[in-house]
């Protein structure tokens, strides 16, 4: 019988990560099932339990789950623990092991899908919130010049600062202190795109070469990008190449071995237009 995985959240139905990991698994010749679960809001625990106990290999969790998914497992690593969210388990008996793969499916697309690396460079990411924490481990290991954090609550940029004060400098700033600062990287990890909306970050804040990255995907020329492109940026990117390297370490860590995701991320990516 095929080792058994799965995505968990409510709702679920949209996600891709039945055709990622079974393109994953024809590539690599793994023998795998991968389905979706959609979890009844509050009753997690009770969900995963059942689905161990049918002999599941593996979890991939997604809103509104990476808390309790956090709380659930009893192993955690440093990723996980940093961004208080897991986003991948892995089931070996009594042991529940707790991946967070965001930050470094983000990482590794702007490195190696679009050929900027993070070294040296000065790194702006708007938002403090959960996708942030996901972000911020990853991208210090980088050692860029500067990650500067905006936040419309400064105190929440500043938490997100003290938290990874052990791994690195972030330096928390409101965005009204960004009219005077430029960025060679600017992630929007906020959620404004989701709902239509820009975060109140002016378009100054791009040097003339930057990378404007919108961790969201599948939403064609968001709010953010459409300030970017009106700012003179060519350099566009959304969360589709973040989702497929996410679920790429998670099938890594799952199976011993790391699939090609260039084809995947081509079949998944939305042209960035209005």
């Amino acid at each position: 019988m095929p080792d058994t995985y799965a995505a968990i959240g409510n709702p679920i139905s949209h996600s891709k990560s039945p055709l990622i990991h079974a393109t994953f698994a024809r590539q690599t010749g793994q023998d795998l099932s991968y389905t979706l679960i959609e979890g009844p809001l509050g009753q997690f625990s009770q969900t995963v339990d059942a689905f161990r106990a049918s002999g599941a290999s593996g979890l991939n969790i997604t809103a509104p789950f990476k808390l309790d998914a956090f709380a659930y497992a009893n192993e955690r690593s440093s990723r996980a623990q940093l961004a208080g969210a897991v986003n991948a388990m892995k089931f070996d008996g009594d042991r529940v092991q707790a991946e967070n793969f965001d930050g470094l499916g983000l990482v590794r697309d702007i490195q190696e899908n679009l050929g900027s690396p993070l070294r040296g460079l000065r790194v702006l990411m708007l938002g403090a919130g959960g996708a942030a924490r996901g972000a911020a481990l990853p991208l210090l290991e980088q050692s860029p010049a500067r990650l500067v954090v905006a936040n419309r609550t400064l105190s929440k940029a500043r938490d997100l600062a003290t938290l990874c004060r052990p791994y690195g400098v972030i330096e928390p700033i409101s965005y009204f202190e960004l009219a005077s600062e430029r960025f060679d990287v600017v992630l929007n990890a906020t959620s404004a795109s989701l709902r239509g909306e820009l975060p109140p970050v002016p378009a100054e804040v791009f040097a003339p070469d930057a990378l404007a990255y919108e961790l969201a995907y599948g939403k064609g020329l968001t709010p953010f990008l459409r300030l970017a492109r009106n700012a003179g940026i060519r350099r566009m990117a959304d969360g589709v190449g973040m989702l497929v390297e996410q679920a790429a370490e998670a099938f890594s860590w799952w199976r011993g071995i790391r699939p090609q995701t260039r084809a995947v991320i081509e079949m998944l990516t939305v042209p960035l237009k209005d």
